[in-house]
């Protein structure tokens, strides 16, 4: 705890930003003033954090409805709809120390670090996994290397704690590129190894040797795939994203996880990027609007790329267009992939703000995003899922395991 604290008291030398060159000429007021407010910030800061340690989390049902774990937790988007549903989160991991501070400050405790180093057996007890698995090394930023990066061969950490504890249910998430992969193989391989049907892994593939010894143990888990837009689910951005959830079969028996994703519950109706967007006008935005240098920059940059006859390059969208594109964890750097257009304005178009991009994920407005400064925060919903689609899914998998529950004590008594 002690650890936890100092290094948050030393986010702002971490998260320092370039000194300003000071004029000799300035006045001496406004250098004394801009240091109040600096310290200030700092102590508003220190404090929140400190608070958001002391804070409880809010109890599940007593008793909980259900245990699970939150792997590569990022800020918690996973967790949320699970704690809703009345689950108790007994174990999360996450190795970014400035997610890390975001997940502590919304849900009261610090996820562990780096889960490649602890045992499977410290995680305890639990009956569902959770686990957005790191998607770089599927994507097409990341050059789609797979198992032979090891950022892909995290997938086997999931492995090895499911072969040592076997909860009842599973959900994973990666990018869509994940699914066509190596020509499909790539995610074959996964859903083979779930299903207990584990195809010899090659002994140059990275991985932990507690992760290899692993496969020996034969999972059983009914397993299902699919890809789903978020648009489809109320949300303003598009973004795809393969899922994978699977059901203990000796724990359930006869069990079908293409159930879950027969029964997803979305929301029937037309999206609007500006039910997401700050009012116009706010004097807030006034600091997300791009310089005239970066704005040019993009332009001259979309003309090589248009007469290269490919498709990169910056998009504007107004408050009317029904989404936006997908935002990244680059989206810090320039923002080019989702500006929003103020030229009615006069103005040249701004980047989202982090509370848009919240929203933009489906995260609730209560989820406070103090913790970090705007760079971190772009990162963090870059890297989170879609809320709106993982209360769904959340929601049919719950419903199908009490069907199975109540179905399989029926079959006890009869």
């Amino acid at each position: 705890m002690r650890g936890l604290i100092r290094d948050m008291r030393q986010q702002a030398s971490v998260e320092k930003p370039p000194e300003r060159m000071v004029s000799p000429f300035e006045p001496l007021h406004t250098l004394v003033a801009e240091h109040i407010v600096s310290e200030i910030r700092k102590k508003r800061l220190a404090m929140k954090l400190k608070d958001a340690l002391s804070i409880e989390r809010p109890q599940p049902a007593n008793p909980p409805e259900f245990r699970f774990i939150d792997l590569f937790a990022g800020i918690g988007g996973m967790r949320i709809p699970f704690d809703e549903l009345g689950g108790e989160c007994v174990f999360s991991s996450e190795w970014d120390e400035f997610a890390k501070k975001t997940y502590a400050l919304n849900f009261g405790h610090v996820p562990s670090g780096d889960i490649t180093k602890i045992a499977a057996k410290d995680i305890g007890e639990h009956d569902i996994l959770l686990g957005g698995f790191p998607c770089q090394a599927f994507s097409n930023a990341g050059l789609k290397r797979g198992f032979f990066d090891t950022r892909g061969t995290m997938f086997f950490e999931i492995q090895r704690i499911l072969a040592e504890w076997r909860p009842k249910m599973f959900l994973l998430e990666n990018v869509k590129q994940l699914r066509g992969h190596d020509k499909g193989r790539t995610l074959q391989t996964i859903l083979s190894i779930l299903d207990g049907k584990c195809p010899p892994i090659p002994d140059d593939v990275p991985m932990s040797l507690d992760a290899r010894k692993s496969l020996s143990k034969k999972l059983n888990y009914s397993v299902d795939v699919c890809v789903l837009s978020a648009t489809n689910f109320g949300v303003p951005q598009r973004r795809e994203r393969v899922y994978i959830v699977g059901f203990d079969r000796d724990y359930f028996g006869d069990v079908d996880a293409k159930a879950v994703f027969a029964n997803l519950r979305g929301i029937e109706k037309a999206t609007r990027l500006g039910d997401a967007l700050e009012p116009e006008g706010s004097n807030n935005l006034v600091r997300y609007t791009i310089s005239d240098r970066l704005w040019e920059g993009l332009i001259r940059r979309m003309a090589r790329h248009e007469a290269k006859g490919n498709g990169f390059g910056h998009k504007v969208f107004g408050s009317g267009d029904p989404y936006c594109n997908t935002i990244t964890s680059r989206y810090y750097k320039d923002g080019r992939e989702i500006l929003i257009d103020q030229s009615h304005l006069g103005l040249n178009p701004r980047r989202l703000t982090p509370r848009e991009c919240a929203r933009i994920q489906g995260f609730p407005e209560w989820f406070d995003l103090s913790a970090c400064s705007d760079t971190q925060l772009y990162r963090q919903f870059g890297n989170s899922v879609s809320v709106p689609v993982i209360r769904s899914i959340a929601q049919s998998m719950i419903a199908y395991a009490a069907e199975l529950e109540a179905s399989n004590q029926k079959a006890a008594v009869g």
